[in-house]
Protein backbone atom coordinates (compact mmCIF):
# COMPACT_ATOMS: atom_id res chain seq x y z
CA UNK A 1 0.00 0.00 0.00
CA UNK A 2 1.47 3.37 -1.18
CA UNK A 3 2.63 5.12 1.97
CA UNK A 4 2.92 2.24 4.29
CA UNK A 5 6.50 2.94 5.09
CA UNK A 6 5.47 5.87 6.72
CA UNK A 7 3.91 3.01 9.98
CA UNK A 8 5.25 -0.15 8.79
CA UNK A 9 9.46 -0.44 9.34
CA UNK A 10 9.74 -3.89 8.62
CA UNK A 11 9.60 -7.17 10.38
CA UNK A 12 11.56 -10.95 11.38
CA UNK A 13 10.36 -13.94 9.94
CA UNK A 14 11.61 -16.52 12.68
CA UNK A 15 10.78 -19.89 12.01
CA UNK A 16 13.90 -21.26 13.21
CA UNK A 17 14.59 -21.10 17.00
CA UNK A 18 18.05 -19.83 16.04
CA UNK A 19 16.27 -16.90 14.18
CA UNK A 20 14.28 -16.03 16.95
CA UNK A 21 16.91 -16.47 19.68
CA UNK A 22 19.42 -13.97 17.65
CA UNK A 23 17.14 -11.68 16.08
CA UNK A 24 14.44 -11.28 18.69
CA UNK A 25 16.37 -12.32 22.24
CA UNK A 26 14.01 -14.97 22.95
CA UNK A 27 15.76 -16.96 25.50
CA UNK A 28 16.79 -20.43 25.04
CA UNK A 29 15.49 -21.05 28.64
CA UNK A 30 11.99 -19.79 27.74
CA UNK A 31 12.30 -22.32 23.98
CA UNK A 32 13.26 -25.57 26.58
CA UNK A 33 10.60 -25.00 29.14
CA UNK A 34 7.82 -23.78 26.87
CA UNK A 35 8.56 -24.75 23.22
CA UNK A 36 8.52 -22.23 19.92
CA UNK A 37 4.27 -22.40 19.99
CA UNK A 38 3.77 -20.64 23.27
CA UNK A 39 2.45 -17.73 25.35
CA UNK A 40 5.85 -17.48 26.92
CA UNK A 41 7.66 -17.54 23.25
CA UNK A 42 5.71 -14.97 21.33
CA UNK A 43 5.40 -12.21 24.44
CA UNK A 44 9.46 -12.47 24.18
CA UNK A 45 9.21 -12.11 20.53
CA UNK A 46 7.08 -9.33 20.29
CA UNK A 47 8.97 -7.36 23.08
CA UNK A 48 12.36 -8.61 21.31
CA UNK A 49 11.03 -7.06 17.90
CA UNK A 50 10.11 -3.99 19.26
CA UNK A 51 13.40 -3.31 20.69
CA UNK A 52 15.60 -4.62 17.57
CA UNK A 53 13.29 -2.56 15.33
CA UNK A 54 12.77 0.26 17.32
CA UNK A 55 9.33 0.17 16.82
CA UNK A 56 6.45 1.48 19.06
CA UNK A 57 4.33 -1.47 18.23
CA UNK A 58 5.15 -5.12 17.69
CA UNK A 59 3.36 -8.28 16.63
CA UNK A 60 4.40 -11.97 17.31
CA UNK A 61 2.63 -15.08 16.10
CA UNK A 62 3.95 -18.64 16.50
CA UNK A 63 1.78 -21.75 15.55
CA UNK A 64 0.76 -25.12 14.16
CA UNK A 65 -1.27 -24.21 10.93
CA UNK A 66 -0.59 -28.06 9.76
CA UNK A 67 -1.76 -30.82 8.20
CA UNK A 68 1.21 -31.60 9.85
CA UNK A 69 3.47 -30.98 12.81
CA UNK A 70 0.66 -31.32 16.08
CA UNK A 71 1.34 -33.00 19.29
CA UNK A 72 -1.38 -34.44 22.28
CA UNK A 73 -0.05 -31.03 24.02
CA UNK A 74 0.20 -28.86 21.06
CA UNK A 75 -2.41 -30.14 18.01
CA UNK A 76 -2.67 -28.86 14.49
CA UNK A 77 -4.36 -25.28 14.77
CA UNK A 78 -2.50 -24.31 18.40
CA UNK A 79 -1.44 -20.74 17.95
CA UNK A 80 -0.05 -18.08 20.35
CA UNK A 81 -0.25 -14.32 19.58
CA UNK A 82 1.21 -11.45 21.06
CA UNK A 83 1.00 -7.76 20.98
CA UNK A 84 3.63 -5.35 22.65
CA UNK A 85 3.91 -1.68 23.26
CA UNK A 86 6.04 0.66 25.77
CA UNK A 87 3.28 -0.26 28.28
CA UNK A 88 2.55 -3.36 27.83
CA UNK A 89 2.24 -6.92 26.34
CA UNK A 90 -0.52 -8.93 25.77
CA UNK A 91 -0.38 -12.79 24.63
CA UNK A 92 -2.64 -15.54 24.05
CA UNK A 93 -3.60 -19.06 22.76
CA UNK A 94 -6.04 -20.44 20.15
CA UNK A 95 -6.59 -23.72 18.82
CA UNK A 96 -8.25 -23.70 15.58
CA UNK A 97 -8.21 -27.03 13.86
CA UNK A 98 -9.92 -25.38 10.16
CA UNK A 99 -7.23 -26.53 7.78
CA UNK A 100 -4.06 -24.52 7.26
CA UNK A 101 -5.77 -21.89 5.29
CA UNK A 102 -8.18 -20.99 7.71
CA UNK A 103 -6.01 -21.58 11.01
CA UNK A 104 -3.73 -18.65 8.83
CA UNK A 105 -6.38 -16.83 8.26
CA UNK A 106 -8.36 -16.66 11.51
CA UNK A 107 -4.45 -16.15 13.32
CA UNK A 108 -4.19 -12.56 10.95
CA UNK A 109 -7.14 -11.59 11.89
CA UNK A 110 -7.42 -12.33 15.60
CA UNK A 111 -3.61 -10.45 15.46
CA UNK A 112 -4.77 -7.28 13.65
CA UNK A 113 -8.01 -6.91 15.84
CA UNK A 114 -5.66 -7.64 18.84
CA UNK A 115 -3.53 -4.59 17.53
CA UNK A 116 -7.16 -2.28 17.08
CA UNK A 117 -7.74 -2.61 20.17
CA UNK A 118 -4.41 -1.97 21.81
CA UNK A 119 -4.15 1.11 20.22
CA UNK A 120 -5.00 4.26 21.73
CA UNK A 121 -8.49 5.83 20.52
Amino acid sequence: MAGSSRYFLGGILAYHNDIKIKQLGVSTETLAAHGAVSEATVREMAEGARKHLGVDVALATSGIAGPGGGTPEKPVGTVCIAYADAHQTISKQFTFDRGRQLNIEYTTTIILNLLRQSLPK
